[in-house]
């Protein structure tokens, strides 16, 4: 499929992105761990280190698992493909969760996830974000050809954390990572092509080589927002 290329052709590195006097940063965050998660604190450390030049950022915060996204009904899909001039209030009603979480996302100068690895995928909490927030006329399009992404001029910064060793490229699991490949592949698909990926692997090991993965991180991320 000649779009699918064209889609998966599109993502980039990026680089510190240059200063402004007011930008808004939308987190979303998925561990269901409150205390202990290793998504969580490093994407507690990229958050701090974002914002170290930005000083007056206005934060919105969604955590899909302290305020769980509701998956989709039936009623919410049909909202979804009812043109706007024939939208009753029940259907209005079924997808206002949807217009609220494309709002906060639209709103947004930076997105900024951090997503625990579960089951070789993304945990269920962030799958209805997700279900929600992927709605066609909203963010993206189709024309009977091919896809457009419709949430434009947004950089992205994605922590992934994985519980053993061996699923970066080339190596023993990677075959099996369909976390980092299905969030660039969905955040492409609704246009945000600016991103960049940060992981921390084996965040079941022993006290001193997660902390050392972890630090890992973090000076991967200072090295990024240093690089211009």
């Amino acid at each position: 499929m000649p779009w699918l290329s064209r889609l998966l052709g599109r993502s980039r590195a990026l680089v510190r992105p240059g200063p402004c006097t007011m930008t808004t940063i939308l987190r979303i965050d998925s561990s269901s761990r409150d205390n202990g998660s290793v998504s969580r604190r490093v994407g507690d450390h990229l958050e701090r280190t974002l914002l170290a030049g930005r000083p007056q950022s206005r934060i919105v915060r969604r955590d899909v698992v302290s305020d769980p996204i509701p998956h989709i009904a039936a009623s919410t899909i049909g909202g979804f493909y009812t043109p706007a001039d024939q939208m009753t209030k029940a259907l209005e009603q079924a997808t206002a969760l949807s217009d609220q979480l494309i709002a906060e996302l639209l709103a947004a100068d930076f997105i900024l996830m951090s997503v625990p690895m579960y089951n070789f995928s993304v945990p269920s909490a962030l799958k209805a974000w997700i279900d929600q927030i992927v709605r066609i006329g909203k963010t993206f399009s189709y024309d009977g050809t091919n896809f457009t992404g419709l949430v434009t001029g947004k950089k992205a910064f994605v922590v992934c954390t994985y519980g053993a060793n061996g699923y970066a490229a080339s190596q023993p699991f990677s075959t099996a990572n369909f976390l980092e490949p299905y969030l660039r592949f969905l955040l492409n698909f609704i246009g945000i092509t600016d991103m960049i990926f940060f992981s921390v692997e084996a965040t079941t090991a022993d006290a001193g080589v997660v902390a050392a993965n972890i630090a890992a991180a973090q000076r991967a991320i200072e090295a990024t927002f240093m690089t211009a």
